[in-house]
């Protein structure tokens, strides 16, 4: 089985988010960067059916230069092969991304494509399906467990607490969610093996969508104030009216 990865070189964010001063983007000068948890379980799924049944697994990002980081550590994870979409380093939409994968998956005949159900940056949920109609191949999204039967594979989901299954004839699309699997450690080797390893690039040209984005907004969150009562004893009868205003006694 050939399967394709998907990932996306986003940035790690820790604690406060902030904005560039257009609100175009999230400001990463002070942030490292790697891929979504989504993706991490999609490398790992993709591995595990390899393993069990044959096969290759390759790994692709579309991004500038600085994302072949990104795909070295999807090699050092199991992938046998990366490749770089490569672009000027501007932000491609959802239409123009899906069109420069769709053009790779022709291109080699892949048995399945797999994604994370949404990249943690933005989180437009669009790839996989966009990919899956350009293809014309079936599509399963929000998948917590895949089974390889045959000619076809198992997708399921929970959806309002219950159980959803999908039969999907190969060739398909599937994007998975975190806590499909455990992602594995990168071992000694493969980490070694991934610095050696060649990238496969091809140049994407700069497609413009009908899409615009007009500005970012950081969501407001609940300020939370602490009220010191007094130290020792002295605090207990603070501590007692508290309680009493509280309804708690």
């Amino acid at each position: 089985m050939d399967i394709l990865v998907c990932v996306k070189r986003v940035p790690t964010v820790g604690g406060k988010i902030t904005l560039t001063e257009d609100g175009q983007d999230v400001d990463t000068r002070m942030s490292g960067f790697t891929v979504s948890p989504h993706e991490e379980c999609a490398v790992e799924e993709a591995v595990q059916i390899t393993e069990r049944l044959g096969g290759t697994v390759s790994v692709l990002t579309l991004g500038a230069e600085v994302a072949i980081e990104q795909l070295r550590d999807a090699l050092a994870l199991g992938a046998g092969r990366a490749v770089l979409l490569e672009t000027d380093g501007r932000e491609y939409g959802p239409i123009a991304t899906a069109a420069a994968i769709a053009a790779e998956v022709r291109s080699r005949g892949y048995d399945l494509v797999l994604l994370g159900n949404e990249a943690s940056d933005t989180g437009d949920y669009q790839i996989g399906i966009r990919v899956a109609h350009l293809l014309g191949w079936p599509v399963a999204t929000g998948i917590k467990s895949l089974t390889v039967d045959g000619p076809s594979v198992v997708a399921r989901r929970e959806y309002r607490g219950v159980e959803e299954a999908y039969t999907l004839p190969l060739p398909a699309v599937v994007t998975v969610k975190e806590g499909i699997n455990l992602p594995r450690y990168p071992s000694l080797p493969g980490r070694l093996r991934a610095k050696r390893a060649a990238v496969d690039r091809t140049e994407v040209a700069w497609q413009a969508e009908g899409l615009r984005k007009e500005v970012l907004r950081v969501p407001e969150t609940v300020k939370h104030q602490a009220e010191v009562l007094g130290n020792g004893v002295d605090a207990v009868p603070d501590l007692v009216r508290v309680l009493d205003e509280l309804g708690i006694g």
